[in-house]
Parts: structure tokens; sequence; C-alpha cells
């Protein structure tokens, strides 16, 4: 009889467990925005003022793409999303208020460091209760955040430095001036004022065209005047938060007052079903006359 001939068994190639490249992009961002803040305390150390503020601005810049990353990779994960909350705190709640005590706050001695502590710890509550408010708001409130942002917080903490770039006005050195601003600041990041997530919000059509004119004014005012540009959409931020808290009131009233009337209108059925439900026991309804 003819032998059969034996199938050769195809051995598969192994393969190398663990994650690509690609899934690791928005965890090198972040660590890179740690390194940038702590890199901005380096700069501080040395007197370096205009570098320290732009080590932080380069950590708030890629503190804006990691996140963006990993849904676009589609890589998010808890690992990474608890490395963006450390990062924040080092980058925006730490590194600026090191900042600030090497640029005037250490002349207060023990009270200046109680105010960095006190701003480096109100960031880290901050990033605490955006944590454990994820999914946990209600549908009106999603364009909002709740208190300063960290990033925009760092920022505002460390105006009176940018303001000493843009209009070299000495007195914003004072150093009881910086730290009642820096207690300001640390109130805001903890505070429950809403505030706008503008990355969120909706552009109408018409205001499409005024806001790409508006930005690219914006780029050539970076481009030509950084420090007064920046120090001019800062104070342009703070006046935003009045805006911002009105609007949230009156969403959260027309969020009331839509609740209140589906209520009244859930109480109206019910009525009406026991009015029209027939007696209960022996007797039967009684038919209404045609007429």
């Amino acid at each position: 009889m003819p032998r059969r001939k034996s199938k050769r068994k195809l051995r598969r190639i192994p393969r190398f467990k663990g994650l690509s490249i690609s899934k690791l992009i928005p965890n090198m961002i972040t660590v890179g925005a740690t390194c940038a803040g702590l890199t901005g305390v380096r700069f501080a150390l040395n007197d370096k003022w205009e570098f320290a503020v732009v080590a932080i601005i380069v950590a708030a810049v890629l503190d804006a793409l990691d996140g963006r990353m990993a849904r676009l990779l589609k890589s998010t994960s808890e690992f990474g999303a608890e490395l963006d909350s450390l990062s924040d705190f080092v980058a925006f709640g730490v590194a600026p208020a090191f900042i600030l005590y090497f640029w005037t706050l250490h002349a207060l001695g023990g009270i200046g460091w109680a105010v960095t502590l006190f701003l480096a710890i109100c960031c880290g509550l901050r990033l605490a209760r955006f944590n454990t408010n994820l999914g946990k708001l209600p549908p009106y409130a999603y364009n909002y955040f709740t208190g300063v942002p960290a990033p925009a917080g760092a920022a505002l903490a460390l105006l009176p430095l940018i303001g000493t770039f843009a209009f070299g006005i000495d007195n914003l050195r004072t150093p009881g001036f910086v730290a009642i601003w820096s207690v300001i600041v640390a109130l805001l990041m903890v505070s429950t004022l809403p505030t706008f997530a503008f990355k969120k919000v909706k552009i109408p059509q018409a205001a499409i065209l005024p806001l790409l004119v508006a930005a690219g004014l914006l780029v050539a005012g970076l481009a030509g005047a950084p420090w007064r540009t920046l120090t001019i959409l800062l104070l342009l931020y703070i006046v935003s938060f009045g805006y911002s808290a009105l609007s949230f009131r009156r969403l959260t009233k027309e969020a009331e007052r839509m609740h209140e009337e589906r209520d009244s209108e859930d109480g109206k059925g019910k009525s009406a079903a026991l009015t029209d439900a027939p007696p209960s026991g022996g007797d039967k309804p009684r038919l209404r006359p045609v007429e």
C-alpha cells in the first residue's frame, strides 16, 4: 500500500509580548512634561527666570497633547491617567511654587515657605477632586471645570513674574504681594468656581472666521511681544470667571426648572391614572351615558 505523506506541522514564529511603541507615546509625552516642569526649577536655581517660565509653558503644551495622543492612538489606560495626575502635580504645583519661592518668597522666611507649600498642596487637592468627579457631573456641566485647572493655575501663579518681563514693573516682585497673589490662585484652584473648558466649547458657524483672525493675531503677538501677549491673555482669562459663573448659574436654573416640570408632569400622569382606574371591590364601574 502506498504510504501517506505526513503533513509537516507549521511552527508559528513566537511573538514578543509587550506594548508597541505607539502605545507608549502618550506616556512618553507625560514624562516629558514632568521633566520640563522640573527643568524650570533648575533654571530658577540659576536665576534664569525667563527660561523657567518657558519650561512651565512647554510642560503645559505637552500636557495638552498627551491626552489627545492617547485617544488618537487608542492607548488610554489607568496607568496613563495616574501618571498624568502625578505629572500635573509636579509640573504645575511643585515647580511653579518653587520658582516663586526662589524668585521672591524666600525673603519672607517661614511665611514664604508656608505659601509655597500651600500653593503646591492646593494643586494636588484640585487634581484629586478632578479624578474623583470624572463621570459624576451633570450633562450641562461638562463644558466647565470646577475651579481653575492646574495648568491655568500655574500660569496665573507666575503672572507677577511674567508681568515683570512684559512691563518691567519691579513692584510686582514685592514678597508680600506675591504671597497674597499665590494664596488667591491656590484658593481658586480648590474653589467651586465654574470656569470654561475651552476645548469643549462649540463654535458657531458665523464665529469661525473671526476666531481664525483672532488666532492669527494671537500668533503674531506671541511672536512679536510674547510676554505682553501672555499677560493680556491671562488677564482676559481672569475676566472670563465672572461670565462663566453667570453662564453656569443660568444653566443650573434651567436644568432645575426642567426637572421640576418633569416631576410635575409625572405627578399629574399618576393622579390621572388613579382617577381613571376602575374602583376596587365587587362594584361594577358605572357606564357614562351616550349622547
